[in-house]
C-alpha cells in the first residue's frame, strides 16, 4: 500500500483507551493485523489488569474509528524500571497513515509523564519498515539477539519451522538524540554520505547472506536486510528468509558481542542497519 501524501493525511486523535468496550476491541484488532488464532491473543482482562497497574494503553482514531493501538507494561530491564512496549497494531487499511509514529511518541510523552527513562520492545529484524521507524524515526538502539524468542507454531513465525528470532530494542526517551527525532530533525545528506562511506564495511549483504564478514573492526559498519521480506513470504520462498535471517543472526550477534550496538538504520532500494562500536551501558 503506497502512503499518501502527508498533505492528504486524514488527522490522527490520540486518547487513552479506558473502557471494558474499549478492551474488548483489542482482540479483534489483533486477529486482523497479526492473524493471531486464539491461544495466542492478549484477553481484554489483560489490558484491563495491566492500566490499572501502570501500564500505559492508547488508541488511535481517525474520524471515529479506532485505527490501531499501543500497548505498553511496567518491567525491569538491567535492574532498572522500564515500560516494555508489547504490541503495537495498526489496522490494514490506516497503515501509511503515520498513525504507528503517532502512536510511538504518544507513549513516550506519557512514559516521560510517569518517570520512565526508557521503552523497551522486541521486533523481528528481518521487517526493514519496522527496522527503519525503530531506529531512524524513533531513535532507538539494540544490542541484544533474541534467538527463536517466541518459539515455533504461533502466528509470529515468518513461515513453518523459521525461528522467532526477535530484536531488543532499547528507546532512551530522555536524550537528546531521541528528542532531535521527535522534532524531526533528519539529515538525509549525512545518511547518504554514510551509506557510500561503508559501501566497504558491509557485514552482510545479498552476496554474503549465508557467508557474512565477521572481522570488521570499524568504527561503524553495515548489515544488510531485505526490503521485502513479506514478499517473499507470500511467495513460499523459504528458503531465502531462512538463509538471510540465520546470516543475519550470526552477524548480530556476533557484533553485539564485540561491544557494538545498532543505532540507526538506512532504508532505500537496499536497506541496512548501521552498527556502531559503543561504550557499555
Amino acid at each position: 500500500m503506497k502512503a499518501p501524501s502527508p498533505d492528504k493525511r486524514p488527522s490522527v486523535r490520540i486518547r487513552e483507551l479506558t473502557s471494558i468496550s474499549d478492551y474488548r476491541r483489542l482482540p479483534d484488532i489483533q486477529v486482523l493485523v497479526w492473524g493471531h488464532g486464539e491461544r495466542d491473543l492478549t484477553p481484554a482482562h489483560q489490558y484491563r489488569i495491566s492500566t490499572q497497574m501502570g501500564g500505559i494503553l492508547l488508541g488511535a482514531f481517525i474520524k471515529k474509528e479506532l485505527a490501531g493501538f499501543v500497548y505498553s507494561f511496567p518491567a525491569v530491564f538491567n535492574r532498572k524500571l522500564v515500560q516494555h512496549s508489547h504490541h503495537l497494531a495498526v489496522l490494514p487499511q490506516f497503515q501509511g497513515y503515520g498513525v504507528g509514529k503517532a502512536l510511538k511518541w504518544a507513549q513516550r510523552d506519557r512514559a516521560l509523564r510517569q518517570g520512565y527513562s526508557r521503552i523497551t520492545w522486541t521486533f523481528d529484524p528481518l521487517q526493514a519498515k519496522n527496522a527503519n521507524l525503530n531506529f531512524h524515526v524513533l531513535g532507538g538502539i539494540c544490542r541484544t539477539y533474541l534467538s527463536d524468542f517466541y518459539g515455533t507454531g504461533s502466528a509470529l513465525n515468518l513461515g513453518p519451522k523459521i525461528p522467532t528470532d526477535r530484536l531488543l530494542m532499547e528507546w532512551p526517551i530522555r536524550q537528546k538524540r531521541v528528542e532531535r527525532r521527535r522534532r524531526g530533525n533528519f539529515d538525509t545528506c549525512e545518511q547518504t554520505a554514510l551509506a557510500k562511506a561503508l559501501e566497504r564495511k558491509t557485514a552482510s549483504s545479498n552476496s554474503r547472506a549465508v557467508n557474512p564478514r565477521l572481522k570488521l573492526h570499524d568504527k561503524r559498519i553495515l548489515a544488510e536486510v531485505p526490503l521485502d521480506i513479506r514478499g517473499w513470504r507470500e511467495k513460499k520462498r523459504l528458503d531465502l528468509i531462512a538463509a538471510w535471517q540465520a546470516g543475519l543472526r550470526r552477524v548480530l550477534t556476533h557484533y553485539f558481542g564485540q561491544g557494538y550496538a545498532v543505532v540507526d538504520f538506512l532504508f532505500g532500494d537496499r536497506c541496512f542497519y548501521v552498527l556502531e562500536r559503543r561504550r557499555s551501558r
